[in-house]
């Protein structure tokens, strides 16, 4: 019923008399759940001032701190056609132990001979190298040979031109002295002459000295004709030192054209010599691509490429392999408002899935079961959950993690920051407050440094 009255009936009933009233109503009991209460309120009031540590919690995975150490994928850099498996999944296979055979797919690699067949090719080019500079060296020789020839050549016309000077300087005193006599022959036939007119001269003296001037006349005009013979001997001279420049000149010039014919044929030769090298290499590569061999010693996961002769493209997967030794991390998430929290090299409390643990999260030192961990890596994007992905590693101050965990089993983290008390943790849960900001000792050591 309810008490709707003012009239209260156990002012006006005496409920004393019954058992459950004598049980509910003895003073004694009120007594003791005062003193519980008070008991109770005590301890809780002393709990409030107690220390908690605050903590971030994550959920993440096992995975290894080397990249190179976690599970992948071996692709083949080339397109081919699977012929021979040499593993089964779950093998242990060793670095470099081959896992499969495969053969070409592409026509222009189908020739069982092709590398053999292109060492010849670059035989034949080499010695066709060789033959163009053996030609390089006797054109040299050849444009050497010119050259000195045409020095003498030169030479010697420069000679039969000095000796034409030479010439015309004596044959133009000679025809100096053939004048002179010519005068002297003049003057002594004008004196026969006049000696004659005057009867002291025989008229045989006069034809004497009339012959004798005819003679010095005759003897002028050979010299004259001396003379013109030589000067024409120096052009003549000039001119053969021209022939001699432009045949020269056209004979080297050839000589040339053809040595760097031969060259440019060297050097085109050399390219495809080179050309030639560059593609027996690619092959003798491409040869050895066609074993697919472990990268490094692991345990083969799965073959994702199966069957025999089923073909595949350069880059696609074929087989799974997961390392065999790794060092062991945990990839955790924290949400964004708590990434400023996290720093390099803080301690982390984990407890990996299948492993029994009871944690407390205000008091990581009394929870049972839980592994350390250390920050070695925080991403500076976000991922595509909308979490901050961080890396942890073996804490080496706490004990070892356990080796019977693999990686990608899961994992629970908790970050440890600061120590507040309990009512200050209340409090800041009650209103949503995040965890208090700060940085690390080291870190402002750092910071003060900069």
């Amino acid at each position: 019923m309810l008490n709707i009255s003012p009239n209260r009936l156990n002012r006006k009933v005496d409920l004393m008399p019954y058992k459950s009233s004598q049980k509910v109503f003895h003073e004694r009991d009120h007594k003791h759940f005062n003193r519980f209460l008070m008991v109770f309120s005590f301890i809780g009031l002393i709990v409030l001032f107690l220390p908690w540590t605050q903590t971030i919690q994550g959920k993440g995975y096992l995975t290894t701190l080397n990249p190179e150490h976690r599970p992948q994928t071996i692709q083949s850099p080339i397109p081919g056609k699977i012929e021979k498996w040499f593993v089964r999944e779950g093998d242990f296979v060793m670095k470099g132990d081959t896992i499969l055979f495969i053969s070409e797919i592409k026509n222009e690699y189908f020739d069982p001979n092709l590398i053999n067949r292109t060492g010849d090719q670059i035989r034949a080019k080499s010695q066709a190298v060789v033959s163009y500079q053996e030609k390089v060296k006797a054109l040299n020789a050849q444009i050497n040979a010119l050259g000195q020839e045409r020095s003498l050549k030169l030479e010697q016309a420069r000679n039969k031109l000095l000796q034409a000077k030479l010439k015309v300087q004596s044959d133009s005193i000679d025809l100096e002295a053939a004048k002179t006599n010519i005068t002297i022959a003049q003057r002594q036939y004008d004196r026969v002459v006049q000696l004659q007119s005057e009867g002291l001269k025989a008229i045989t003296d006069v034809e004497e000295k009339r012959l004798k001037l005819q003679e010095t006349q005759a003897k002028l005009i050979s010299q004259e004709n001396t003379l013109l013979a030589s000067k024409n001997e120096i052009i003549n001279a000039n001119v053969e030192i021209n022939r001699i420049k432009a045949e020269y000149t056209d004979k080297i010039s050839k000589a040339q054209s053809d040595m760097f014919t031969a060259q440019s044929n060297q050097f085109d030769s050399e390219a495809q010599v080179t050309k030639l090298e560059n593609e027996y290499t690619n092959y003798e590569i491409r040869s050895q691509m066609y074993y697919i061999r472990a990268p490094q010693s692991g345990y083969i996961n799965k073959a994702l490429q199966g069957g025999i002769g089923e073909t595949f493209k350069e880059g696609d997967r074929l087989v799974g392999i997961m390392p065999s030794d790794y060092a062991l991390a945990v990839e955790t998430y924290v949400e964004p408002i708590d990434l400023p929290l996290i720093h390099i090299g803080e301690k982390v409390r984990i407890q990996f899935d299948g492993w029994p643990a009871i944690i407390f999260s205000g008091w990581p030192n009394v929870s049972y079961g839980t592994y350390g961990g250390q920050v070695v890596a925080i991403e500076t994007f976000i991922s595509s959950n909308g979490k901050y992905r961080v890396l942890l590693a073996p804490d080496p101050d706490d004990h070892p993690w356990p080796t019977d965990i693999r990686v990608g089993s899961g994992a629970n983290t908790l970050a440890l920051l600061e120590d507040v008390p309990i009512w200050f943790e209340l409090w800041r849960q009650l209103n949503g407050f995040p965890p208090n900001y700060y940085q690390p000792e080291n870190g402002m050591a750092q910071s003060d440094k900069k």
